[in-house]
Order: structure tokens, then sequence, then C-alpha cells
């Protein structure tokens, strides 16, 4: 069957993975023949806000999707969410792929919307997936703190529901560590 994409992407902490981007990933699964998906701030790990290295989160990403994604590093390069950050977001999906994306998909934040402002002649779809499970990554973060497995559980795929307690003592662990240079 052929898809109406080539190429999509996906750009994000997945500090952790939740049912939220489950949906936005199984989305550009359905519309593109590829999909990348970029985990931005990979150098960071062990801090409040990133406890979880980017292997780990390459690890839950193919626990979930298998072999139909690509996962990918994407360092912060310290600019911030603009036009240079989305240069810097295209070159390395070109590295990656040996082609530009042709779908961006995402949550609905106006932090992206001038990532591609900069790029003349560039015809990437932008997909903003509605926000109608009322989760974020921070929220999960909290679950683990308050050891309340069934909230985290309720909003986590069954792939990932075994890694718990590991998870979970990784965020423990990082919470002394508030300095991070993510943006």
């Amino acid at each position: 069957m052929d898809k109406p994409y080539k190429l999509g992407i996906l750009v994000g902490r997945f500090q952790t993975i939740h049912a939220g981007h489950e949906k936005m990933v199984n989305t550009a699964l359905q519309l593109c023949e590829q999909v990348g998906i970029f985990v931005g701030s990979s150098q960071e790990a062990l801090t409040s806000k990133n406890p979880f290295s980017y292997e780990i989160r390459e690890e839950m990403l193919h626990a979930v999707f298998g072999d139909a994604i690509r996962v990918y590093p994407l360092p912060d390069i310290g600019v911030g969410n603009n036009s240079r950050w989305g240069e810097y977001v295209l070159r390395n999906v070109l590295e990656r792929f040996g082609m530009m994306p042709d779908l961006l998909v995402s949550g609905k934040e106006s932090r992206r919307l001038d990532w591609f402002d900069g790029v003349a002649g560039l015809a990437i779809s932008e997909l903003y997936i509605p926000k109608t499970i009322d989760i974020s990554a921070t929220q999960m973060r909290q679950f683990f703190l308050r050891d309340d497995f069934e909230s985290w559980k309720n909003r986590t795929n069954p792939s990932l529901w075994d890694k718990y307690p590991e998870l979970r003592q990784i965020v423990l662990s990082s919470q002394a560590q508030q300095k991070t240079d993510s943006i």
C-alpha cells in the first residue's frame, strides 16, 4: 500500500514515553513509508528534567515500536527552538536518511512553528496531533516519584510495564541534579 509520505519525522525528548507519544508515532507509521525519531537532548542523562540516557530512550522506543521506526540521537546545540534549530534537525535527517522529510509529526506547540522558516523551497507538511490524552512526560516522572504504578501503567504501553522498577530508580536517583544543559 502506498502511503502519502515517504519520510516522516518526530523530534522529542521522550523523558519518558507515554500514550501521547505513542499516538503521534502510530499516526506517522500509518502515513509514512519511513519514520525517523530524533531524540532531543540526547547528551543529557541523570538530571531531574532528563533522567534517562539516550540509550534507555532508544530502547523504550524500540520496545514499543520495534523495527518500524529508526531512532537517532539529537544533541542540543544551545540555540533554542528557532529556525537555526530547524536547520540543524534537517541536516541530521539528511545525514541519516539521505533525503529531506516530507512530514513532521508533533504535538501542537508554538515553539515548533518557526523551525523551518529559514529554509527556502522546503516542502514539509506539518501534522499536529491534538492533545486528546491529557498527559506529559513531566507528569509521568511524577508518577515515578510518588510510586504510582497504576497511573503510570494506564498511560504507558504494556511492553514497558516490566521496566517500571528500573525506570523509577533512575528518576529517583536523578532528582538531586537540577542543573541541565537542555533548553
